[in-house]
């Protein structure tokens, strides 16, 4: 992984719109925010997993814009004009920060700030507009929306989704009885043999989680999954998030459950409209996000 330098922002740096690179401690970029600095793990003890320098994501959509009305349209066959036929949404502006071996980093804002689309372009599913992003291992994305094959049972799919994260035949029948067991899916029925579809939406995404949570990860990232199942499920699912971080790897956990990110994470990522707003300890980022949205 290329040699960059440290913008994790561990000390709960505060940031502005429109920073770019640099939001974390040491950048200059932003006044610092209130609350006690963390102090710093030795620097030859810190692995970086992630780094993220300046990203800029932009979608563009072919053929938007106001569809305006008649009178609109004659206007602009009179004067030949062509209505724009690419709408750009700036999804994510400028972020920057180091993830290490170990951490639980949660990803926190308003819908539509930019979560999952830093995620997936953090897995390389998204190309960015501007900027890098450096990782040193294996991302892998996790969301309720992962994809599974509906027509065949959980069975299968438990097969196929083990043989997609590169574990061998082997791997995958050793772990099979605790992926089971795990997801809770034959709790009340053989529910494992019978096919996605009759599954609900909880028990898929139940299914998903103890899928991915079966191997150790350099890299997992978690789109709200934790935000379905019981409770039971959700402590189950905290609990093997802190053991992969005691297994070296890097956890990122996008979810609007405060209550979980508190119980999993020993940092926090705030973004809004695509910027990061705050990088720092967990307590202390919640504290100014719940301050400012009244959540």
């Amino acid at each position: 992984m290329a040699e960059q330098n440290d913008t994790s922002g561990r000390t709960g740096t505060r940031t502005g719109a429109g920073t770019g690179a640099g939001t974390g401690a040491g950048a200059g970029t932003g006044p610092a925010a209130a609350g006690r600095t963390e102090p710093e793990p030795a620097e030859e003890s810190r692995v970086p997993t992630v780094i993220v320098d300046d990203v800029h994501v932009v979608y563009r959509v072919w053929g938007a814009g106001p569809k305006g009305n008649a009178a609109a349209a004659l206007r602009r066959i009179v004067r030949r004009e062509r209505r724009p036929k690419v709408t750009e949404v700036h999804a994510v502006r400028g972020v920057s920060f180091t993830a290490y071996r170990g951490e639980a980093i949660g990803l926190i804002g308003s819908n539509g700030s930019g979560k999952s689309t830093l995620l997936r372009t953090i897995a390389g599913l998204l190309p960015p507009e501007r900027g890098k992003v450096y990782t040193n291992g294996q991302p892998s994305l996790l969301g309720v929306n992962a994809a599974l094959m509906n027509d065949l049972t959980g069975e299968r799919n438990v097969i196929l989704g083990g043989l997609a994260m590169g574990m061998t035949r082997e791997q995958i029948r050793e772990r099979y009885p605790q992926i089971v067991e795990f997801s809770g899916i034959n709790d009340k029925g053989d529910f494992i043999n019978m096919p996605m579809r009759t599954y609900s939406s909880g028990m898929s995404a139940r299914l998903r989680f103890s899928i991915a949570a079966a191997k150790d990860h350099d890299v997992l990232m978690i789109d709200e999954a934790l935000a379905t199942g019981d409770k039971k499920f959700q402590r189950r699912s905290e609990a093997r998030i802190r053991a992969l971080r005691e297994q070296a790897g890097t956890v990122f956990l996008v979810s609007h459950n405060n209550r979980s990110i508190r119980q999993t994470c020993d940092r926090v990522l705030w973004l809004e409209s695509g910027e990061l707003v705050m990088d720092g300890p967990t307590e202390q980022v919640l504290k100014a996000y719940e301050e400012e949205t009244g959540r």
